[in-house]
């Protein structure tokens, strides 16, 4: 959704307003599906954007985007492409739930504290973190938490124990001279999506997907515009004179909690392909997931297992959250149901012949 005026009503005002603290936007993992489709809402309403990200991207190019190739953990790098921005989105990290601590700690911890010295050093005065729910994550079932839930004391991947150092890096760098805020959105989804959905369909295709645990979970996700609208949210917001959102975090989610049987369906049904109904009960996944793992260690294989215990746990276990915090401080609403996601997610998987 490119152009400005398809969009929703809610989205043009709050763009519209992005626009009139904002002249130059800079997006970390520009490429990425989330931060394309944050470049987009802003290219959309004439802010200048410059996305900075590992790989080459000229479709972001031929959309106005000014595309910068580089390593957010190349300080004088990142610092020279950060010059005369006055917002920052740091969306890029290694994500996945597979590899050893340097490969998470250097992009996840490293570049996000070279991404907050840039900010200082170039008195770039907002700066919105893309985070994730995973930072609380112990393993347990988590039904309707908010905020005040403390960071997990231990992990089941590097990928969640440095988003949490690097969330506490964010928020604790918030001062008057750069505000900051945390995004939390979980499982985000949609046409172009490049992790859940082809993930969930090509596992169907092979016979490998399975419902894990007996009993079917409630969990958030949110579908890819509405996970876009509240990072615009955050930035307007930090323009206030004093911003009550600045310096926390928000978990923001579709406000839909649906089981994952019935996510994972949808997803099918949009493919045209069967429902997902085989069962592994969770324990069982689990001692797999930590048998696979000691394999691949002892092995040094890079690949993600089938199976590891994070993957276990998140698939047998709950995970939605109480994201009134995001309503009253952010003034976010969700703005595409899933219903209406999933319409638009079978409009692309039916003019997408990879799939």
């Amino acid at each position: 959704m490119t152009n400005f005026s398809s969009r929703p009503p809610a989205e043009q005002r709050a763009l519209t307003a992005l626009a009139a603290t904002t002249k130059h936007a800079f997006v970390t993992g520009a490429g990425g599906f989330l931060g394309t489709s944050i470049c987009l809402a802003l290219t959309a309403v004439g802010i200048k954007v410059t996305g900075f990200a590992r790989g080459h991207y000229p479709h972001l190019s031929t959309l106005g985007v000014n595309m910068v190739q580089g390593d957010i953990c190349d300080l004088s790098a990142l610092t020279a492409a950060m010059k005369d921005c006055d917002l920052v989105f740091h969306v890029a990290s290694k994500a996945g739930v597979w590899g050893s601590q340097a490969d998470y700690y250097r992009p996840n911890v490293e570049g996000t504290a070279n991404i907050i010295q840039a900010s200082q050093s170039l008195a770039i005065e907002r700066l919105v973190y893309t985070s994730t729910p995973s930072v609380t994550f112990t393993g347990e079932d988590e039904a309707g938490i908010n905020e005040s839930q403390p960071y997990a004391q231990s992990f089941l991947n590097y990928y969640a124990q440095s988003k949490a150092l690097a969330e506490q890096m964010v928020l604790a760098a918030n001062s008057d001279r750069l505000k900051t805020v945390a995004i939390r959105p979980h499982l985000i989804w949609g046409p172009g999506d490049p992790h859940l959905v082809p993930r969930v369909i090509a596992r169907a295709k092979l016979g490998r997907l399975k419902l894990v645990g007996k009993e079917d979970k409630l969990v958030d996700t949110i579908y890819i515009d509405n996970a876009a609208y509240a990072h615009i949210l955050a930035a307007l917001r930090l323009a206030d004179p004093t911003p009550s959102c600045a310096g926390n975090s928000y978990f923001v989610s579709n406000d839909q909690p649906i089981t994952m049987a019935s996510m994972l369906n949808k997803i099918l049904d949009c493919a045209d392909l069967p429902p997902v109904t085989k069962r592994v009960p969770a324990l069982l996944a689990y001692i797999v997931g930590t048998i696979l793992e000691k394999i691949y260690l002892w092995l040094g294989k890079t690949q993600e297992p089938m199976m590891t215990r994070f993957v276990a746990r998140q698939l047998s276990t709950s995970h939605y959250f109480d994201i009134s915090a995001a309503k009253a401080d952010l003034g976010y609403q969700p703005l595409v149901s899933i219903d209406e996601g999933m319409q638009r997610l079978r409009v692309s998987l039916s003019g997408d012949t990879k799939v």
